[in-house]
């Protein structure tokens, strides 16, 4: 081999390495965290925890992923289903995203002297999934604006932070690479979707019906913040009545998520009909988050 065409193939063969190396890194975007002028700061502190890890993360350009989220529809919502979530990740091309808010606000309490709290409403969302992986609301409290503002950034620069960020995408990459696998080796068995009230009438099919409806509570988590959201979950509901299967299809964060599957795991059912027989289906449950009066 000439010395000229070594070189090529050597050329080639670091190119290809280089190019699959970076693809086997894990894409990591960040996307808008509300007007504020807090958002932005948030938003690098963020960005600062996967530029700084170039080894396992390519972190998406903050403006790039921003208008590919817009081109795919995103508006700023954190309370997407599982087909929207996707729809924005793969417009991005990444592995995985953040999103939420930010603010800092004066607060005058009934009693006491005013203070300035900071926080950040952060979203960690798989983007072949849809799935939200991690949320959480880290809030500080002090006498000035720039002081809350500082303590907050100060905590989300922690290693703890970072920790706990990485391990949450460490394991949901864990969680989908063994859900591909068992897909493969042990496909789930296919249940019918309920269909709309007028197609069921058409074929004889009664859907589920519940003995006993249960409303998930508001947790405090929702009511610090004061959030309205829906949160939508697919139940399959076997021959008995019997919940087997529970995904959330439209996730809030704010524990309502964690709320509703608690309660739908505590319901039993009338099992769905066809011609007079028990059959298994899989039913959506839409479940309204408002907040309570004062």
């Amino acid at each position: 081999m000439s010395k000229k065409l070594s070189w090529l193939v050597f050329g080639l063969f670091v190119t290809v390495s280089s190019t699959f190396a970076q693809s086997a890194r894990t894409r990591v975007a960040v996307l808008d965290f509300g007007s504020e002028a807090t958002g932005p700061k948030v938003i690098s502190k963020i960005a600062a925890m996967f530029a700084n890890a170039q080894d396992e993360y390519v972190l998406v350009d903050s403006d790039l992923a921003k208008a590919a989220a817009r081109g795919a529809g995103f508006q700023g919502s954190t309370n997407l289903t599982l087909q929207e979530a996707r729809d924005i990740g793969a417009a991005i091309g990444c592995d995985f995203y953040f999103l939420g808010e930010a603010q800092t606000l004066r607060r005058l309490p009934s009693t006491g002297a005013p203070y300035f709290d900071s926080y950040a409403s952060i979203f960690l969302v798989s983007a072949r999934t849809g799935r939200l992986i991690l949320w959480e609301r880290p809030l500080v409290k002090r006498d000035s604006a720039d002081e809350a503002e500082k303590a907050l950034l100060q905590k989300l620069s922690s290693e703890q932070t970072t920790n706990r960020y990485v391990a949450a995408i460490r394991r949901a990459r864990e969680d989908e690479r063994a859900e591909r696998a068992s897909a493969v080796e042990d496909p789930p068995p296919v249940i019918e979707m309920m269909a709309d009230s007028d197609d069921a009438k058409e074929t004889d099919v009664r859907a589920p019906r519940p003995y006993r409806r249960f409303k998930p509570p508001y947790p405090e988590s929702a009511a610090i913040a004061e959030v309205e959201a829906i949160v939508d979950v697919e139940a399959d509901i076997d021959a008995r009545g019997e919940v087997k299967r529970i995904e959330i299809t439209r996730w809030a964060g704010y524990g309502l998520d964690q709320s509703v599957i608690d309660t739908v795991r505590q319901m039993h059912f009338f099992p769905a009909m066809r011609d007079r027989q028990p059959v298994p289906m899989r039913v959506l449950l839409r479940y309204n988050f408002r907040k309570p009066p004062k």
